[in-house]
């Protein structure tokens, strides 16, 4: 069995990701379509501190783009559709077949006992939508507004319900609102009439695009990707290998056996910078970011502020093929200012490039979401040299 370096599998997964392309002069759908087909999942999140978190993994491979080319991609042009993977994501409507076991499962739904009545209110909903038309849970909630599983109104439980199940799907967003309508309003006849995967199908399918996504893998890194059990992608990764669609390898400091996706070679020296939303497929999964790139990051949204370490919205700063630096940042549309309450720098990391490399990517953000000052806060170690890059 063949063995690479910590260094060389680092370079090879951010290749795999798409940060050892150069950024577009000027990106337009196709940039976001050939984005969308490396990744193939888009995790969407509704915080908005920042931007919210779809837009983002486009702005940190693509540079600054046309925000609303994603919504038209996704409920124009169809290119994509809305349904749980990772979690919940924009999946290109190409892969729609390979997620039709689970929406037939239900996802979220399907270890649930419901009752004979929630049944029949859940039904009750897919005939009001199929009759009245396109419909958000705030219009249906009426006597049942009452907060339900997951604090969702019984109205959302229920649209959700259909949703996971792909009765319904989203035709469009209202201020982040999900609009929901009946399948067959939404996608061409011969989506829905293209037959579903079967279970080991999809998996075999979906192992072979995480694994094209991520690089180089652990079975359980693959099986993060689309949520699967890794007991359930191990003998899927053996068939890739029997067909030479994946090679065994040792990765130095790893502890797990790794595999690497067809035709990567050595991967060359990236010099890429970008911030990364902390819901990026390069970081989403905490312990792989961890043993990548000797980087633990955990959000810390949901922690009281005595007990924050880094900031409220976290973002991790990629430079010269390491996590370098973790920003705190907000967007104050109100005064139209990047804040950056705090930058810290990773250990090793160069001090002076670093901090440069930062500006010139916090420059580019601001100028994407339309703000135009930047003001730096006192935490952290590049906090100081920040301030004097945006001092004028």
């Amino acid at each position: 069995m063949d063995s690479i370096s910590s260094d060389e599998a680092r370079r090879i997964a951010l290749a795999a990701q798409g940060f050892g392309l150069p950024r577009p002069r000027r990106p337009g759908p196709d940039d976001m379509r050939r984005t969308i087909d490396r990744l193939r999942l888009i995790q969407i999140d509704s915080v908005n501190v920042l931007v919210r978190a779809h837009y983002m993994p486009f702005f940190s491979r693509l540079g600054p783009y046309r925000r609303e080319m994603l919504d038209e991609l996704a409920y124009r042009d169809r290119y994509v559709f809305e349904q749980w993977a990772h979690e919940a994501c924009f999946i290109p409507l190409a892969d729609y077949s390979l997620l039709r076991h689970r929406m037939d499962r239900g996802r979220r739904w399907h270890s649930r006992h419901l009752t004979a009545e929630r049944q029949a209110y859940f039904a009750s909903v897919l005939e009001k939508v199929r009759e009245e038309g396109p419909a958000q849970a705030g219009e249906l909630e009426g006597k049942r507004g009452s907060k339900g599983w997951w604090e969702w109104s019984h109205a959302k439980v229920a649209l959700e319900y259909q949703f996971a199940h792909g009765r319904l799907a989203v035709k469009e967003r209202r201020n982040f609102a999900r609009i929901y309508d009946v399948a067959d309003r939404v996608f061409d006849p011969q989506v829905l009439e293209t037959p579903g995967h079967a279970e080991a199908d999809a998996h075999r399918e979906m192992v072979g695009q995480s694994l094209a996504a991520l690089g180089v893998a652990t079975a359980h890194d693959v099986a993060d990707y689309y949520r699967l059990k890794t007991a359930e992608v191990k003998p899927r990764i053996a068939e890739l290998v029997s067909a030479g669609m994946a090679r065994p390898v040792r990765v130095e400091g790893w502890k797990d056996e790794a595999y690497l996706a067809p035709g990567v070679a050595a991967a060359r020296n990236l010099s890429a910078s970008a911030l990364l939303s902390p819901f990026d497929n390069l970081v989403w999964d905490r312990a792989r970011t961890e043993r990548l790139f000797g980087f633990r990051y955990r959000i810390e949204i949901y922690t009281p502020e005595p007990k924050r370490v880094y900031g409220y919205y976290v973002l991790p700063f990629m430079h010269d093929n390491r996590l370098a630096a973790r920003v705190d940042l907000k967007a104050d549309r109100k005064t139209r200012t990047l804040l950056v309450p705090a930058a810290h720098l990773e250990p090793g990391a160069p001090a002076g490039k670093t901090a440069t490399a930062l500006a010139r990517e916090l420059r580019a953000m601001a100028r994407w979401l339309g703000l135009e000052r930047i003001a730096a806060g006192e935490k952290g170690e590049l906090s100081a040299r920040l301030m004097r890059h945006f001092a004028h």
